[in-house]
């Protein structure tokens, strides 16, 4: 029974009604003649609305003139919004119209219908709705709405089609003039096959992606926004892949590379720091001095981190971090942070001359990238160049050899200031999407995913989704 409430002297009273509560469904020329609940595969209870849809005359009428009769009639179903936690579907017939003049055939219009699925246009729209809050992973939109996730995926891909290409074939062009570019690789599939992004620095949204990593990127991408584009950008930051430093210099040779901190320290941590300490511990195990061989080992990362991180790790575990809880049902101990990480440092360092001179470049290094004036800054990186050139170790000279090459770029960071954050940042960003959809087989979807990610940012999910039994 309906009720209505009305005020009476500050009090509630309430009154039969005989009106019904119409709710809007937009579901035009549908009438709901009976209704079916049932259950789905999944367990969900399913209402389906049987009815029919309204045939207006101006639809029987050919373009030859003549009137059009209904050849057949079939059952259609389409999937609606849920209710709640539950489902709903529509079912009616769906006249086939013939005409008898011309022999033209065609179906009657369902003004509801989402084109290419069979689910009601609401329920589109609603799917594309939570697919654009990027609160919520495919699998989780196909849990709420109901949908199989290749439905959900092909609405999704439909929905980044239209906001970031031409008619789903040419990607639109950036919206704003970059000043600085970033421009890295990324492992797309296993067996080594890569792609590279292109991103604008100043605000991390990727402005090309293709695969490979090769010149050719570049190329396809400067193609892509025109010179007259192009003239605006002073520096890209990048690794120190030759091909990618190339391709700018032979196409747009104004545009400066910058080599940021991190890949400059990423090479000497994993080219120099890493070697020698193999080198020091094989040469001590030939020379017969096992315990201080084993000293070295498990080492690397004391001996690649920065004395700020080793504090500030020695700091955690005075206070009693808790890296990992125990469980009382399996009997295990929580794993707390252990200490001593500085001291250890420094005894490397006295034990180990060579560990002290890479310390020093280590200090000298971050001195440089401190820098805002590249005359002073190349002052500091020759002086790095001359205390690898002291040494006998291959390895720094190697380094020497690295700093050299890459001069120009290395000491152009004083005056961009720029650095790879960002590009390790999206890195990172396609890492965890990847992860979430186990992989993306459809490259092309993959690949507008990562564009709306750079431009919306990661939105860690919810469980809100969750419907109770």
């Amino acid at each position: 029974m309906d009720y209505i409430r009305t005020d009476a002297n500050g009090q509630l009273v309430f009154e039969q009604s005989t009106e019904f509560l119409h709710i809007p469904c937009c579901l035009f020329g549908f009438h709901n003649t009976e209704t079916h609940v049932g259950k789905a595969a999944s367990g969900r209870t399913v209402y389906c609305f049987q009815g029919e849809l309204e045939l207006p005359e101006s639809e029987r009428r050919c373009k030859c003139g003549k009137r059009m009769h209904i050849n057949s009639h079939p059952d259609i179903t389409l999937r609606h919004l849920c209710i709640g936690g539950d489902l709903s579907c529509l079912r009616f017939p769906h006249v086939q119209l013939r005409c008898s003049g011309c022999g033209a055939v065609k179906e009657q219009y369902i003004s509801f219908k989402a084109p290419d699925h069979m689910i009601t246009d609401a329920l589109y729209k609603y799917t594309r709705d939570l697919l654009a809050l990027q609160t919520y992973t495919n699998k989780q939109v196909a849990e709420i709405t109901g949908l199989g996730k290749n439905v959900v995926k092909e609405i999704d891909k439909k929905r980044l089609q239209e906001k970031y290409t031409i008619d789903g074939k040419r990607l639109i062009k950036p919206e704003c003039q970059a000043k600085y570019l970033g421009i890295d690789e990324f492992k797309l599939h296993d067996g080594h096959r890569y792609a590279t992004h292109i991103i604008d620095m100043e605000t991390g949204h990727i402005l090309w992606i293709a695969k490979g990593k090769t010149k050719q990127v570049v190329y396809d991408f400067i193609d892509h926004v025109g010179m007259d584009w192009m003239e605006g950008v002073e520096a890209v930051a990048c690794d120190m892949n030759s091909d990618f430093q190339e391709a700018f210099e032979d196409s747009c040779e104004w545009i400066q590379p910058v080599f940021d901190y991190f890949h400059i320290v990423k090479n000497f941590n994993d080219m120099v720091v890493s070697e020698i300490r193999k080198d020091e511990q094989r040469r001590l195990f030939e020379e017969g001095n096992i315990e201080a061989a084993k000293a070295l080992k498990k080492t690397r990362y004391i001996l690649t981190s920065n004395r700020s991180t080793l504090r500030k790790k020695d700091e955690e575990a005075a206070e009693g971090k808790v890296l990992h809880k125990g469980s009382d049902l399996f009997k295990t101990e929580d794993i707390v942070r252990k200490g001593g990480h500085e001291a250890r440092y420094d005894e490397l360092l006295l034990e180990n001359k060579l560990l002290f001179t890479v310390d020093l470049i280590k200090e000298k290094l971050a001195e440089a990238y401190r820098m805002t004036d590249e005359a002073k800054m190349a002052e500091k990186i020759i002086d790095i160049m001359d205390v690898c050139k002291a040494t006998a170790n291959t390895h720094l000279r190697w380094f020497r050899k690295l700093l050299d090459e890459h001069f120009s770029g290395i000491i152009a960071h004083a005056t961009y200031q720029i650095s790879a954050g960002k590009i390790e940042g999206i890195n990172q960003k396609i890492k965890t999407l990847r992860r979430h959809a186990y992989g993306y087989p459809d490259d092309e979807y993959f690949f507008l995913k990562l564009f709306d990610m750079s431009r919306q940012g990661y939105v860690r999910n919810t469980p809100s989704h969750r419907f109770s039994d």
